[in-house]
């Protein structure tokens, strides 16, 4: 077996089985980690909880929603803002976050009326808020708090309001993986068939698993609109709360994040008969072969190839400049679930960069298959990793760049490895043509940056050295990149980078360096 230990956990051997490396001819048999099990006392994990799971990645997405989580203040405060989770209602979602704010006092006599009094007050105090969605947190379901009941007793007083109950607690499952699956099936019990929607095309979809990072959804609702198809429910980025409730009416469950929300599509397709299709909004070929995908099923292929045609043409010059600076360039794929198989064919196709770590704290096995599957041999998989690990990864790997989340991205950079935001991103959206360009600057821009120079001067042993990377242009030529600029005539020929730096160059030794407006980008 190609079992791969890390130094730093040995005195943890369970700990063997969860990291692979891909050898020559091996099978996904071969060289599947374990996954999706509870975490190993001692290898101190850094993975979210199922309540984090429900609340944070799911719920909170929903625009014109009160989420108010029933426990201590600090759960609901490390799930409030870490994602950018936008919406066309000012952001009112990330703006507020709601707490019962429990103390020990009501873990010894109970919170049920302690609750319901937080309810009504945040009702009063968000008078055009008519909807709430409430989270159970271990306090909470270790007392027992019957938050259903209290929530009955709230709309039979208030029969203008709708509450949504999730009984979630941390430690409902191995990973937050769990609470996806119990805020998905707990939905679709509750609310969907309770609202009946209006129906404006003759093409009707569910948008499922999209979560609106930066504005993800809305490049997406953009296509679906261009050809011609509603768009009647998002679950749940930019989503509506009663337009969730009116799934049970679409003709089909276009499915996104197969790890996070798969659940509800396959209730849907048995209770309802809605098929669900599986589509990918990253990458020039997989986001293009998803749209026509849509168009067969309706019957109206030539409307999505009208679309793929025209943004090809667009922006395929520009990916194509990306892909030849970036072609063979190391990257550390440490996203979360489903980006992890959606991401590590595409960036080495279309980005040219070698993939030669993946990882995943909360996947299950499937991710792991469709993830090992795509990569080269060699590739070392991971599955729930701790800090001392992915530290030891990255010295034995030395990648020039990492995809993973804020924290691992923040250690990485203590070690002088760069990182982009693969929960958050930098600079999205980076769904669709323009968005896959976009995210190909943010990886040039992290590997070639000047300013990421600095980070290899030692100032703690050797004097601190003034005459170096506080100059432009100086900063450029110490990564070679001195001919390159010389030979450009524009700035986006260049790089796409801000009109100063332009500027910049044009009053050093650069003169025939002209800036441009960066436009789109």
């Amino acid at each position: 077996m190609p079992y791969h230990e890390f130094e730093c956990s040995k005195c943890i051997p369970e700990r063997k089985k969860h990291a692979v490396v891909k050898g020559p001819g091996e099978t996904l048999a071969d060289a599947l980690p374990a996954g999706y099990l509870n975490t190993i006392p001692g290898s101190i994990s850094e993975r979210g909880c199922a309540y984090c799971g429900a609340k944070h990645v799911i719920g909170t997405p929903m625009k014109d929603v009160i989420h108010l989580s029933h426990g201590p203040v600090g759960c609901t405060y490390d799930t409030w803002q870490t994602k950018r989770y936008i919406s066309d209602n000012d952001n009112f979602q990330l703006k507020h976050t709601f707490a019962s704010d429990m103390k020990e006092k009501h873990v010894v006599f109970g919170a049920e009326k302690m609750l319901k009094q937080n309810i009504i007050e945040a009702f009063k105090a968000f008078p055009n808020m008519k909807r709430m969605s409430i989270y159970q947190t271990c306090a909470s379901a270790l007392i027992g708090d019957d938050i259903h009941a209290v929530a009955a007793e709230v709309m039979e007083e208030m029969p203008d309001v709708d509450i949504f109950v999730c009984n979630s607690p941390g430690f409902r499952g191995p990973s937050q993986s769990g609470g996806h699956h119990t805020i998905c099936i707990a939905w679709f019990k509750e609310k969907v068939g309770t609202v009946e929607p209006k129906i404006t095309s003759d093409y009707v979809i569910n948008y499922v698993g999209e979560y609106n990072i930066q504005g993800d959804q809305h490049v997406m609702d953009d296509f679906f609109k261009r050809m011609g198809v509603q768009v009647l429910s998002t679950f749940t980025g930019n989503g509506s709360y009663d337009e969730l409730r009116s799934m049970h009416r679409a003709h089909l469950n276009v499915l996104e994040c197969a790890r996070s929300s798969e659940y509800l599509c396959n209730e849907l397709r048995v209770k309802y008969g809605i098929p669900r299709l599986d589509i990918d909004g990253f990458g020039f070929e997989p986001l293009s072969l998803s749209l026509r995908k849509v168009g067969l099923f309706f019957g109206i292929e030539d409307r999505a190839q009208k679309i793929i045609d025209e943004e090809t043409a667009r922006w395929k010059p520009e990916l194509d400049w990306y892909k030849a600076r970036l072609t063979g360039k190391k990257v550390c794929l440490w996203p979360g679930g489903s980006k992890l198989w959606h991401w590590a064919h595409v960036i080495h196709e279309e980005f040219g960069v070698e993939v030669v770590s993946v990882y995943t704290k909360f996947g299950h096995q499937g991710d792991m298959e469709k993830g090992i599957s795509r990569v080269e041999e060699g590739a070392l998989a991971i599955d729930d990793p701790n800090e001392l690990e992915g530290m030891e990864a990255l010295e034995t790997l030395k990648p020039d760049i990492i995809f993973t989340g804020k924290r691992p991205g923040e250690v990485a950079k203590k070690v002088r490895v760069p990182y982009l935001n693969a929960h958050a991103y930098h600079n999205g959206p980076w769904k669709g043509f323009e968005g896959w360009v976009r995210f190909a600057r943010d990886i040039y821009n992290g590997i070639f940056s000047p300013m990421h120079k600095l980070a290899f001067l030692d100032i703690s042993k050797d004097e601190i050295p003034t005459d170096k990377g506080f100059e432009t242009a100086r900063m450029i030529s110490d990564v070679n990149l001195s001919e390159e600029i010389r030979s450009s005539t524009t700035l986006r020929e260049y790089t796409g980078k801000f009109d100063c730096v332009g500027e910049i160059l044009k009053k050093t030794d650069y003169p025939n360096f002209e800036p441009e407006p960066v436009g789109a980008l």
